[in-house]
Formats: structure tokens, sequence, C-alpha cells
């Protein structure tokens, strides 16, 4: 099940279940060999990797990225050299030569080959937010409320203005046609101060898994906000359980 990215690769999107150091065949150039680089495989089934250390994520660019659903992944003893296994993505013809460094390391295979094949859940909720983001907003049938929002933007420290669609325990946010969704579920809603601004709105995840939102409206629109928010999550509390079972299962890291 994927959470988040499957609405414009939504803002809280669980955390990767698998990353760490991994050593990547290369071919090209005037070097060829082994290259140690720092591997991301993240919940929709995309694997990343980066030039340098685990501090590259978040910050820079990654170097590439692979879809790994419909892909060939397998161990393979053609180089003569123990944990060293490949990946065919389904379309492209480069294949990908990666090797560990212990049996321990090799769950990157196992993670990689589960990621061919991802499970998704089909529940009428993920079908009608991800056919409501394709929607522009005029489009949008019984919102739960709608209106002008600004975001804040916390790398920045500034606030950008968006017209807003609540609908079903998602946040549509609208810069174009389409939208940037925030799925809703399990957040707590409440009035706070932030900084300079004694009124804001804030939108507590149930874990550090997800990320913290801050909004604010005309102050006569929001205690209108906070509870359409309130009402539309309490309606959508048996998904929410559902989600929470999954984010309890234990991330894998790999170790060097």
């Amino acid at each position: 099940m994927t959470i988040g990215s499957d609405i414009a690769r939504g803002p809280n999107t669980p955390r990767p279940p698998c990353r760490g150091y991994l050593h990547k065949r290369t071919q090209s150039g005037l070097i060829k060999g082994w290259r140690k680089r720092w591997f991301v495989l993240t919940h929709d089934s995309c694997l990343y990797y980066f030039k340098n250390k685990r501090q590259d994520e978040g910050k820079r660019q990654p170097l590439s990225s692979v879809k790994l659903e419909g892909a060939e992944v397998g161990p393979d003893d053609s180089l003569g050299k123990p944990f060293v296994f490949k990946c065919r993505p389904q379309f492209g013809s480069r294949v990908y030569s990666l090797c560990a460094t212990s049996n321990q390391e090799m769950k990157w295979c196992e993670a990689m080959e589960r990621a061919v094949h991802p499970i998704t859940q089909n529940h009428v909720w993920v079908d009608a937010t991800r056919h409501n983001s394709n929607m522009p907003p005029l489009a949008v049938k019984n919102p739960d409320c709608l209106g002008l929002l600004n975001k804040l933007d916390r790398s920045k420290d500034t606030w950008v203005q968006h017209y807003c669609i609540l609908k079903d325990a998602c946040l549509y946010l609208y810069s174009g046609i389409r939208s940037t969704g925030i799925y809703l579920q399990g957040y707590a809603v409440r009035e706070q101060a932030y900084g300079s601004k004694k009124s804001t709105i804030e939108l507590k995840p149930p874990s550090d898994e997800f990320k913290t939102f801050y909004f604010c409206a005309d102050n006569s629109a929001e205690n209108k906000w906070i509870l359409a928010i309130k009402a539309s999550i309490k309606k959508w509390r048996p998904f929410h359980q559902v989600l929470q079972d999954y984010m309890s299962l234990p991330p894998e890291e790999t170790r060097m």
C-alpha cells in the first residue's frame, strides 16, 4: 500500500523502507569496477542512489533512479563474486549489477524482489482521491470545505497561498489545474501560535513518520477550516487504522 505518493508525490509520504550502502558495478568512463553508493528504496517501488554518504539523501539530487515495478531482480554468480545481484528494469536496456558485503545485506535483494510486485490495496477512498487529484477545482463534487489558505514553507520560512479543497480527509492544494494532496488520516487539528502569527492551523501527524503542517487563513475562516478538517478526518478512522498497522512494521536498514 502506498500512502501519499499516489497524489503528486504527496508531502507526507512515509520514510523509505530500506536504505544503506551497496557497491554498484560501473562499465562507463575510464575506470571500470565497483563503486560504493548510498541507496534508498522507497515505498513506491523506486530505487535511488547517491554519490556520497547518507547526508546527500534529501539534500542533493540522486545520481539516478530505477523503477522496480515489473523489473527482473535476482542473485548473479556470473562475475565470480559473492553477494552479487542484478536488476534489469522493465523498460530500457541497462542492467544494474549490485554487490552487498554480507548475507545480512542481501536483504536488499529480497526487498527489491518484493518491490517488483508491489502490494496494493484497492479501496474506494484511494480510488476517489486519485481521481479527484486530476480534476480541476470546480469539478470536485460536494467538498467538505474550500477557499484560500496560506501554507507554511518551513525551508524558506515563508507562507505560500493556495486555493484549497478539503474532501474525505484529503486536502488538495492547487497551484494550477492539478493539485497536490495531503492525506490527513489520524492527524490532530488545533489552533496554534507560530512565530509572529498568533493563530495558525496546526496539523499534527500520528507519528514522526509524517510531516507537521501549518496553515493560516483569515481570522473569520480559521475556525471553519478547523471544524471541517476534524469532521472530515473522523469519517475515515477505519482506514487510518489500516495505515497505522502498516506503519508499525519495523523499517529495514543495512549497515556496514
